[in-house]
């Protein structure tokens, strides 16, 4: 992942005073809160429809790269795409910035599994959120097969 530029939404973030440790930086554990506000403005910006049927999916896996500390100073975004398709899931990108520094704060991905509430099993990831997600994004998005979808690059 490199600049802002190549993610098609970008949340504010603003950063409490709560969120903040005994150093005063931002704690590692409030980053997957940045990365949740980010993934709710993502379907949010998508459209209220998409949003209501696209959100059937429970997070199965998180990592973080933290690059810089957050403090309460930074003018903080989180750029978030989708990154690939699996079968039953399909991963998310993180960038979190300072954008008055353009410092990168942290990386971050998760992966989402689609889920069936009513049976309370996993499900497929329909063709039809593919498309929907591969137009809004306006971009191709690559499938993966398997627990590959889930992996960080290179692993």
């Amino acid at each position: 992942m490199s600049g802002g530029d190549e993610f098609r939404v970008a949340a504010p973030i603003e950063v409490r005073f709560r969120d903040l440790d005994g150093m005063a930086h931002v704690n590692n554990a409030v980053y997957l809160t940045y990365f949740e506000v980010a993934r709710a403005r993502y379907w949010k910006e998508m459209g209220e429809g998409e949003w209501t049927r696209l959100r059937t999916y429970v997070v199965a896996r998180a990592e973080i790269d933290f690059k810089s500390p957050a403090t309460l100073q930074d003018d903080v975004v989180c750029h978030v795409r989708v990154a690939s398709f699996g079968g039953r899931s399909f991963t998310m990108e993180y960038l979190l910035v300072d954008r008055k520094s353009g410092r990168t704060l942290a990386l971050g991905r998760t992966v989402q599994a689609m889920f069936d509430y009513e049976r309370g099993t996993s499900r497929p990831l329909d063709e039809e959120m593919k498309a929907a997600v591969r137009r809004f994004e306006g971009r191709a998005i690559p499938e993966q097969s398997g627990r590959s979808a889930g992996k960080p690059v290179g692993a």
